[in-house]
């Protein structure tokens, strides 16, 4: 399937890996040029390098804390300047569900709370807000904002807060953008294989006198699948979304989770 966006011109937070890094690289393969960001400056040049290596497109990487809006303001203008524009915008420089510590009423977690707040959430207002003008220009866009089933389960209090949140303002700014030809999702992955999880069943294992394939195949057993689905398998859904055969599709959900969720919706 052609999806349309060769040339495009897409900026990628948190992109030098797991599922940033496999959106970018998708991204590339389909002809779009990618910037993409992280807090190391180094580490977002060597992804971008990997990137045009591999896939023959334009790519960039930028230093930016997407929690500081000096920091997005100057990302956005150095992504456009370097790109030519911006077409698409793919939110997803945020913490990992689970790994910030105790998140419960009873360990209340303010520093991971106001963290959460200036990243994930007014972090992707502040690269929405730079973005949309040049999408405003073009009469076309693409906002996938990167959430996670917390949203739709109950989980820790930063957890579910701040994925609530932004499926909230997903929807919201899908009404204020569709108008102008620009289309907002979120994508609820779950637990996904990244490296960076690999790494903390490895953990698990030696910790829990268990190989790595079980302590795994414990969270996979969640899944309808059985397994954990991978962050290229996101990858493409994300980028289908930025394509133009989904121009129908705005203010909504989809969630590459494996059928790990129990609960219906209509």
């Amino acid at each position: 399937m052609d999806l349309g966006i060769a040339d495009k011109r897409a900026l990628v937070t948190g992109g030098t890996r797991g599922i940033g890094y496999a959106t970018a690289l998708e991204l590339g393969r389909e002809g779009v040029s990618v910037a993409l960001c992280a807090r190391d400056g180094d580490a977002a040049q060597a992804a971008a390098a990997r990137i045009a290596g591999e896939t023959g497109a334009q790519a960039f990487g930028f230093r930016a804390d997407t929690g500081l809006a000096d920091d997005v303001a100057r990302l956005a203008a150095d992504a456009a300047d370097a790109l030519g524009g911006l077409d698409i915008l793919v939110n997803n420089a945020a913490r990992v569900g689970g790994t910030g510590g105790p998140d419960s009423l009873a360990e209340l977690n303010e520093e991971m709370l106001r963290g959460d707040f200036d990243v994930k959430i007014m972090g992707y207002l502040r690269c929405a807000r730079a973005a949309v003008p040049f999408m405003e220009r073009a009469g076309w866009g693409r906002i996938v904002n990167m959430d996670g089933m917390a949203a739709r389960n109950a989980a820790g209090i930063s957890g579910g807060m701040r994925n609530a949140a932004v499926m909230n303002f997903t929807k919201v700014m899908s009404e204020e953008l569709g108008p102008k030809g620009i289309t907002v999702n979120a994508v609820h992955p779950a637990v996904s294989r990244t490296s960076a999880l690999v790494e903390r069943l490895q953990a698990t294992a030696r910790r829990e006198g268990v190989t790595p394939e079980e302590a795994e195949q414990r969270i996979a057993k969640n899944n309808a699948i059985r397994r954990l689905v991978t962050a290229e398998e996101i990858a493409s859904v994300v980028v289908f979304l930025c394509s133009q055969q989904a121009g129908c599709i705005t203010g909504e959900a989809v969630a590459p989770a494996g059928g790990n969720s129990r609960s219906v919706f209509y």
